[in-house]
């Protein structure tokens, strides 16, 4: 198999996306169809084992309890606590409210693993209070949309426990991973709000509380550092596996909103149906991208490609800033896990073979796939803040907000690069410098 039919038939996907076809059948369509043609009947045969080994894999199973966590966080009253509660020693910040919408998209990250999730839950909440201040519009909207994106990096995150899979690398290793960058983007996010919207002034009501007030406050944010401390403490002491850390998460969170009084039937029933739904959606694409993984290999795809790029001479420098801008083109145009799903089988052998760390390109793709939520035309989060306004304002006002975040997140990329140990430190250390 040539680059050139490869090239062709990634772009058949796309178009086959573009006509609005669901995910999983333009991908199903193209590795099915090309498969068929290739090795006839035989391959049917093949992939009904890859099908049910997908399925069956422990890993899959983390997917619809983190799911369920998030769902759980959000209808069951604990995000709006914890903005009160960042609300309370960030608003006093230059930029006051928000670093709270960092702070709580942070923390809510930490929790439910899904950007979409986060952006949501804490613009619904920001969102009043921020109008009802007089924050700058745009500003306002940039901040949730882009903290909404620490949903798929800070640990435990579902397109971390996707790429895992794909890739066949540690999901403990790759959250570990995830950490330091989280941090780091998070400490951008906030100077950049500093410098940037310090004239938006510091929240009056965090200013004028005592110290013991806000003390009060942190009570709140004892449920999502229990439930990250549950799932990193879990798998990191050896004590649970990813899904197993993610059913006792669960439980707990479930604890928390009792306490709360929020827990009944009706919650239940919101909470189920909808991680349901997710899952879904989510492990459908991901079982068809297995199957295109079995016709790449079958095919010689991937020792192509990689024969191909050796052939170039680039440096591995070179490569990944490649990359950067083939994502960053690929993610105007697609979500972040069709982005995943579509790209992981072909590039991580590729890079691999010039020297990359996997868990390393794990954390670098995750990034890129954050500033594809974020990356008009089509960044969900930017459609999901601006779905939750009450004032109907242009779109373009969340385009514009969000739009520095993505020469930060651009900038942290070619950070990692030079010195890829900002990611790598935190695992080999964990691992004992293995």
């Amino acid at each position: 198999m040539d680059v050139i039919t490869l090239a062709v038939g990634f772009v058949l996907m796309l178009a086959l996306m573009f006509l609005s076809l669901p995910v999983a059948v333009a991908i199903i369509a193209v590795g099915g169809l090309g498969g068929y043609l290739t090795m006839g009947p035989p391959m049917l045969d093949l992939w009904g084992g890859v099908v049910w080994g997908t399925l069956n894999n422990s890993v899959m199973t983390a997917i619809p309890l983190f799911m369920l966590l998030g769902e759980i966080l959000l209808r069951g009253g604990i995000a709006d606590r914890m903005y009160d509660a960042m609300a309370a020693w960030l608003g006093r910040l230059p930029g006051g409210l928000l670093h709270t919408n960092i702070g709580t998209c942070t923390l809510f990250s930490a929790t439910s693993g899904s950007s979409v999730a986060t952006a949501a839950t804490v613009g619904t909440i920001a969102l009043p209070a921020l109008q009802s201040r007089g924050y700058p519009v745009s500003a306002s909207l940039g901040s949730l949309a882009a903290g909404g994106t620490l949903g798929i990096l800070i640990p435990p995150s579902i397109n971390l426990l996707v790429f895992g899979s794909l890739a066949n690398v540690s999901v403990g290793q790759l959250f570990i991973a995830g950490i330091v960058p989280g941090i780091l983007m998070v400490a951008l996010f906030s100077l950049y709000i500093a410098v940037a919207h310090s004239g938006a002034g510091r929240s009056s009501a965090a200013v004028a509380m005592t110290w013991r007030e806000r003390v009060s406050y942190l009570k709140y944010l004892v449920p999502p550092l229990v439930i990250f401390g549950v799932v990193m403490g879990g798998i990191y002491g050896g004590v649970t596996t990813p899904t197993e850390a993610a059913a006792v998460a669960v439980i707990v969170a479930l604890g928390f909103v009792w306490h709360n009084g929020k827990l009944n039937f009706a919650l239940l029933e919101a909470c189920f149906r909808q991680a349901a739904r997710t899952t879904g959606m989510v492990v459908l694409i991901i079982t068809c991208a297995m199957l295109l993984n079995v016709t790449l290999a079958m095919l010689g795809a991937t020792q192509a490609v990689t024969q191909w790029v050796s052939s170039l001479g680039l440096s591995t420098f070179a490569l990944l800033a490649l990359l950067v801008v083939f994502y960053l083109l690929l993610g105007m145009f697609m979500d972040a896990m069709s982005m995943l799903v579509l790209t992981v089988p072909i590039a991580v052998p590729v890079v691999v073979a010039v020297g990359v760390d996997p868990i390393w390109f794990g954390i670098f793709i995750i990034i890129m796939c954050e500033v594809a939520l974020i990356t008009p035309p089509v960044g969900m989060n930017l459609f999901v803040v601006q779905g939750i306004r009450t004032d109907g304002g242009s779109f373009s006002d969340v385009i514009w907000g969000a739009l520095p975040y993505v020469f930060i997140m651009l900038g942290f990329t070619f950070l990692i690069m030079l010195w890829p140990d900002i990611v790598l430190w935190l695992p080999r250390t964990m691992s004992g410098g293995a």
